[in-house]
């Protein structure tokens, strides 16, 4: 009886799983679906699951628009690429010197650091603009890249995970053995650090890659336009709203998330994996 119990529980728990994966799958399918509709369709019909023949055409309107989404792909990528490696490096960096070193205002430092967190960036922004600005910078993919050097909630979040995984003893270890501090940080804390810069990687990822408003106050040259702000036009033509390009740039906005999270999940599975076995 026991038996058939756990059973049937297995199978609710998998009829359930099945059914949530469906629901996370669907809005992704049916975006895909869209983009190969025409405008028409769409508005008769929202939601489709059966493709349609008009994925050329909705290319052609794409490629045939003052932008040029192949530059919007490339600028997208570099901007999104250079602040997930500066912020995961240089966050993990200072949780390391937040846990590993004495020194006289780290507790201070670190309320410091959780006071910036409350500030929301758009209150910064002001002041930010303005500095780019006198510095003629406005226009550089740079100015977007840079600045995730500074993420103090990324800091908050390593420093809460390495204080439980690494183990000061180890790194006293390699001092003794002679090992210098970059060394004993990039080939004894960074590998222990590998789930959780994954998880943080693909938050920092998608969040740079749908970030709209910081390149839509910085940027003003075409050429240096990202994805986000090409797909805010399309929906600004005073024309007509093509509903199908709209979606084939939503598509192509889309795909890089998940071929990153792909590439990242299975060390997010391996850091859970090994919290349970911790725990």
């Amino acid at each position: 009886m026991k038996t058939k119990n756990q059973t049937v529980k297995k199978i609710l728990i998998f009829i359930l799983c099945v059914f949530l994966a469906i629901l996370s799958v669907m809005p992704f399918l049916i975006m895909i679906v869209n983009s190969t509709r025409s405008t028409t369709e769409i508005q008769q019909h929202a939601v489709s699951l059966i493709p349609s023949s008009y994925f050329s055409n909705n290319l052609k309107i794409l490629l045939g628009k003052s932008f040029n989404p192949a530059v919007g792909f490339v600028n997208s990528l570099m901007v999104s690429v250079g602040v997930t490696l500066l912020a995961t490096y240089f966050s993990t960096l200072t949780a390391y010197a937040l846990v590993v070193y004495e020194w006289k205002f780290r507790n201070a430092f670190f309320s410091f650091i959780m006071g910036i967190m409350m500030i929301p960036a758009q209150i910064t922004m002001i002041g930010f603009y303005q500095m780019v600005y006198k510095i003629h910078m406005t226009n550089h993919l740079s100015m977007l890249i840079l600045p995730a050097i500074a993420s103090p909630s990324m800091v908050f979040f390593m420093r809460q995970y390495m204080k439980p995984a690494l183990s000061l003893e180890i790194v006293q270890s390699a001092r003794i053995d002679g090992a210098k501090e970059f060394f004993i940080f990039n080939r004894i804390a960074l590998p222990i650090m590998k789930p959780a810069i994954a998880t943080q990687a693909i938050f920092t990822f998608v969040s740079s890659w749908n970030n709209l408003f910081t390149p839509l106050v910085l940027l003003t040259d075409q050429k240096k336009y990202t994805l986000p702000i090409m797909i805010s036009l399309l929906r600004g033509d005073i024309y007509k709203t093509e509903y199908g390009a709209i979606y084939m740039g939503l598509t192509m906005t889309a795909l890089p998330l998940i071929v990153v999270y792909l590439l990242l999940s299975r060390y997010i599975i391996a850091g859970v994996a090994l919290g349970s076995v911790k725990g």
